[in-house]
């Protein structure tokens, strides 16, 4: 099929002549006086009818890969199915035609939407406030260390220019914090994958902001220190602050609220199934705990019992963050998604997510290295360092898996695991779909053994080889046309 679609690109390439454009006949006059210097004596435009134009782009389609189409266990990325309900919803006229500009009166009810958000983002994370405002998980992460920053100078306290992360952190966590002005300061995981207690207490000081982690962490464990680790955080005049990618693992069981955070941004294209992927729009909506509502961005919105406003009034803000109120459209998928769920099926969300992530650990173990204890949440990282042996590394494994139709897991992170894989089902796949996944791997696995040099020279069965993934970062190739 793949190579079918390259032969008809080039046919439909080189095709001229045609016409596919029908306007209706009009009886107006259309002479109009265009300037010589905006004139074009040749347009560099392909011929094509209307049938082969469709069957290029479904063409392409077909050659693309999404979550609507297969698994997609990408680790981390919390690549779960986008219902289609919530895509009507946001199809709506008084979705699709409102305006920022407009006045509040006539848009009551988008804003009873945010503020029912807002809400319902309290109950899920433990918090006192919350804003939508930021307009992806690492604008949020952003907007939460501008909360932290603000928070230490409103109390005078000017030296606090630390963030601390544990080696396991998403890697958006070191650069948002240097972006907020802060200095960031590693720390390594114990053997058991935790947070090592002992080098937070090395770390923390009088200089420390902020601990910066998520729980469950990258390794899809759950840390069972966290209260203590809260503790220890507070006595030193820190704030603990929750990075929201992994809770996928916990929502609707228990809260980063009780488990002591300060603060926590909620990625909604990971856990609360708004479209992921293609660098936008997304949503980071951030919560606090009562002691930095003040700092807030503005405006937050709010509900008088009668009427929903935007309230500019926030004592010691931070200011805006984003143009206007956030992403609308995609805040409205995620309200779409928790009304369809409602609390029991959030809870029951986390379940499955938990259940599927442990069943393929099962499924896997024995066929790839598993570092670190063995019971996972949303997430597990196995290692293909037992293939080395056989000159194949995890890339490999990654390119066969193509091979067999099925999207790659992701690879080479955490960085603290060696030939990484980590793989996240969602809750959205199927017993039936995770068998499927768990065998090609144990397939690829005992190839490797067999015949490592067809795993070293795959894909070989999609449109494009093996590319030199490095110089395709460097010099990418931007354009529309085929390129052999």
């Amino acid at each position: 099929m793949f190579h079918q679609a390259v032969w008809d690109e080039k046919l439909i390439i080189e095709m001229k002549g045609k016409r596919s454009l029908r306007l209706p006949y009009e009886d107006r006059d259309y002479n109009v006086e265009i300037p010589d210097i905006l004139k074009r004596s040749e347009l560099n435009l392909n011929d094509n009818e209307e049938h082969e134009v469709l069957r290029h782009y479904v063409r392409l389609s077909q050659m693309n890969y999404g979550v609507d189409l297969n698994t997609y266990p990408l680790g981390s990325c919390t690549m779960k199915f986008n219902p289609k309900l919530s895509e009507e919803i946001v199809s709506m006229d008084q979705v699709r035609y409102i305006h920022p500009y407009q006045d509040q009166s006539t848009v009551q009810g988008a804003l009873q939407i945010m503020y029912e958000l807002q809400e319902y983002l309290k109950v899920i994370g433990g918090m006192d406030a919350v804003t939508l405002q930021p307009v992806a998980g690492a604008d949020g992460e952003f907007t939460g260390l501008l909360l932290v920053r603000a928070y230490h100078e409103n109390r005078k306290d000017y030296k606090r220019r630390e963030i601390i992360v544990p080696d396991s952190a998403h890697g958006t966590n070191p650069a948002s914090s240097t972006m907020a002005g802060f200095t960031t300061i590693e720390i390594p995981s114990d053997k058991n994958g935790l947070v090592d207690l002992n080098a937070l207490k090395e770390a923390l000081s009088e200089k420390t902001a902020a601990f910066m982690i998520t729980n469950p962490n990258t390794l899809g464990i759950f840390d069972e220190n966290i209260l203590e680790i809260a503790r220890l955080v507070h006595e030193k005049g820190a704030l603990l602050y929750y990075d929201g990618a992994n809770l996928n693992g916990i929502m609707g069981i228990t809260t980063p609220g009780k488990m002591g955070f300060d603060i926590v941004h909620f990625n909604l294209h990971k856990t609360f199934a708004t479209p992921h992927g293609g660098g936008g729009p997304g949503a980071g909506p951030v919560g606090v705990k009562r002691h930095l509502e003040d700092f807030l961005p503005v405006p937050v919105v709010r509900y008088d019992g009668k009427y929903y406003y935007l309230d500019y009034n926030v004592k010691n803000t931070i200011g805006k963050v984003a143009g206007f109120y956030g992403n609308f459209a995609v805040l409205v998928r995620a309200w779409a998604y928790i009304k369809l769920q409602g609390g029991n099926g959030l809870r029951k969300v986390t379940e499955r997510a938990v259940l599927n992530t442990n069943y393929i650990r099962k499924k896997l173990q024995g066929h790839y290295d598993l570092p670190y204890k063995e019971l996972r949440k949303h997430e597990v990282v196995f290692s293909g360092s037992n293939l080395k042996k056989y000159g194949v590394r995890t890339l490999d494994v990654a390119k066969r898996m193509l091979d067999y139709g099925v999207h790659a897991p992701t690879i080479y992170f955490p960085l603290i695991v060696e030939e990484a894989l980590m793989i996240e089902p969602t809750e959205t796949e199927s017993k039936e779909n995770m068998d499927h996944l768990a065998d090609i791997m144990i397939k690829i696995a005992q190839e490797a053994e067999k015949d490592p040099e067809l795993l070293k020279t795959a894909p070989h069965n999609t449109a494009v080889k093996r590319i030199d993934e490095v110089e395709a970062a460097r010099n990418p190739v931007l354009t529309w046309k085929m390129i052999k």
